[in-house]
């Protein structure tokens, strides 16, 4: 998954990166690197956070997903990749921000496409709730599908998480995974 962010990341940073006067060439993968890094923090401060739902949304494309950078999601990606060129770099905030704003939403407009899209292995919404969450057992919830029972009304909140999960939680023919089964971990994610 970190390989396939990456990749994307190469593959969007032309004019941003490699033919940015500010960066200057020896420093190019240090740029790179610190945008796929502020990615995976700023997704990682979401799930952690308390936000999977929102997090989910963003992932599924509804608010119009990672090219709305009115999304709070997006601003704080944003944010965090920002900081982590200045931080690795050196470079202005202008100039971070600038790098930012060509690069973040189409990596991850391309990253979150492959995650919902059945025909692409290279990475799946499980292995990415997995990395983000902290929770391995996050990679084992069938997220996709939890998601789409879940949107039946146009949106996906909390609400509509759980009670899917619900199904899953307690007795009988439920999946479980022990230690309090998926139940317990959702219960973990969400700070019940």
């Amino acid at each position: 998954m970190l390989e396939t962010l990456m990749n994307l990341v190469r593959q969007q940073s032309g004019d941003a990166i490699i033919n940015n006067p500010a960066v200057p060439n020896e420093h190019n993968e240090t740029a790179m690197q610190s945008v796929m890094e502020g990615i995976m923090g700023g997704l990682q401060q979401q799930a952690q956070g308390g936000n999977v739902g929102g997090l989910l949304q963003t992932i599924m494309g509804q608010g119009g997903g990672a090219a709305n950078m009115q999304n709070p999601i997006m601003g704080g990606i944003m944010n965090n990749v920002v900081g982590s060129l200045m931080g690795r770099l050196g470079v202005s905030q202008g100039v971070a921000g600038g790098i930012a704003s060509a690069v973040v939403p189409m990596v991850l407009d391309k990253f979150f496409s492959k995650a919902t899209d059945p025909n692409d292995s290279s990475v799946d919404l499980g292995s990415i709730m997995g990395q983000v969450t902290g929770n391995p057992q996050a990679a084992g919830v069938d997220w996709m599908g939890m998601a789409s029972t879940a949107m039946a009304d146009g949106k996906l909140d909390m609400g509509d998480i759980m009670r899917v999960a619900g199904g899953f939680m307690g007795g009988g023919g439920g999946q479980q995974q022990g230690g309090g089964g998926l139940g317990g971990m959702l219960g973990g994610l969400f700070g019940k």
